[in-house]
């Protein structure tokens, strides 16, 4: 049986950094998956492992959903690649448009990466403008125009811009404070070329930070005054957060929105849609390129179809089962803290939370760095001993599926009083 040491050995000899996501590198060295069903994972050494990771929140239904593995396993009887329109592909797009009242029209492409890439180009197409306002600690994918001051990966490893970026790319992209409107106010008045502004509207990937209370509702007006294109990147919580995701939970139509993790429930696709004027500037028809050979593949649109299904049939107990477990858990895990003296702020909605040790609340990227990142890799590694697996980072979410139990819950609330504990020491 080979070792999770061994193979990160093997690994290091010919991958860089032994791993292809920097966010999977966690010391002395990742376990390596081997098998994965319902909530759980099973390491090369045949450790259970319960997975709180969940694809960073893709796995909204767990892992190897039957649904799912059915639509792909049909599908695959007939093909995996055509670089032809599909029917499917009409179906996906009529499913994401009726969850999603604010997409007109839907490109699909490969990752969420990708998809903010383009709803950028986008924006810059439709407006004739080049500046980008994003938010600090907003992560929006590894390309140039929003690779700074960005969180999950780039933040965990203490990478402000990337080396390798081009400055007359990234000079282009003004950073603002998350759930502070009046930096925002002032980066506009200042700058008459802005081309859109990018947020996630609930903030994933620098721990979880929630916005406050009208700040999407005050963006969605500012921008509308200036006539600059809001881009509300879903990818985490498209589907995850309700149905229609974050913008349907606050109640705000962007003019861009992107997603990718939960729509296909852990196979790789993902889709820019919005305002039929935005999207048709997408050639052929229009002078905004784009174009992928996988873009639209049938398997992960069976995926993708499946997973919107299961949805839109089990929501009403899915997303009331998610909160309540959330709820329960964060509570207990907050008053686990309290009593240990531990100073601490959890943040949580829907089915994601986070605790941070620090004794200040964290509402953006200044006050999240501020939490003891220690602290929590110590919880981490002894989560993990204990049979537990949550993002190795503090600047990620940890993610509820569908297919935890109540029992699963229990079992880890336990490994987290030892985790604590041992933080505690």
């Amino acid at each position: 049986m080979m070792t999770n040491s061994k193979l990160f050995s093997d690994a290091k000899k010919v991958i860089p950094s032994g791993v292809n996501s920097p966010v999977r590198y966690f010391e002395p060295y990742p376990f390596f998956t081997k098998k994965s069903n319902g909530a759980y994972l099973w390491d090369a050494e045949n450790k259970k492992i319960i997975d709180f990771c969940n694809g960073y929140g893709a796995l909204l239904l767990g892992h190897r959903r039957k649904e799912i593995i059915s639509a792909v396993s049909n599908q695959l009887s007939k093909g995996t690649l055509y670089c032809t329109p599909t029917e499917s592909e009409i179906e996906l797009s009529k499913l994401i448009i009726g969850n999603f009242p604010s997409i007109d029209k839907v490109r699909l492409v490969n990752t969420g990466g990708e998809a903010t890439m383009t709803a950028i180009r986008l924006a810059r197409g439709f407006t004739k403008k080049k500046k980008i306002i994003k938010f600090e600690g907003c992560y929006h994918g590894a390309h140039d125009s929003v690779l700074v001051k960005a969180g999950s990966g780039s933040a965990h490893n203490g990478i402000s811009v990337s080396d390798g970026g081009l400055d007359e790319v990234s000079k282009n992209t003004l950073v603002v404070q998350y759930n502070n409107i009046e930096d925002l106010q002032k980066t506009i008045q200042k700058n008459k070329d802005i081309a859109g502004v990018i947020v996630e509207p609930i903030l994933a990937n620098m721990g979880l930070i929630l916005p406050e209370k009208n700040f999407l509702s005050d963006l969605r007006k500012i921008t509308k005054e200036n006539n600059i294109p809001l881009i509300f990147d879903e990818v985490v919580t498209g589907f995850r957060v309700a149905p229609g995701g974050a913008q349907e939970h606050f109640g705000i139509k962007p003019d861009i929105t992107t997603m990718a993790k939960a729509l296909s429930n852990g196979f790789t696709i993902a889709a820019v849609g919005g305002r039929k004027e935005i999207m048709d500037l997408l050639s052929p028809g229009g002078n905004v390129y784009q174009a992928s050979t996988f873009a639209g593949n049938p398997i992960s649109v069976s995926a993708a179809i499946a997973s919107i299904k299961t949805i839109n049939k089990i929501k009403n107990k899915l997303y009331s089962k998610l909160e309540r477990f959330n709820l329960l858990f964060s509570t207990a895990l907050d008053d686990m803290a309290t009593d240990m003296n531990i100073p601490h702020q959890i943040n949580f909605t829907a089915s994601m939370f986070q605790i941070f040790f620090t004794n200040k609340p964290v509402t953006n990227y200044e006050t999240s760095k501020k939490a003891d990142s220690k602290k929590f890799e110590k919880m981490f590694r002894i989560l993990l001993k204990r049979g537990i697996f949550i993002a190795p980072s503090q600047f990620e979410v940890v993610f509820l599926s569908d297919a935890h139990t109540e029992n699963d819950l229990n079992k880890t609330l336990d490994a987290y009083d030892a985790a604590l504990k041992s933080v505690k020491k």
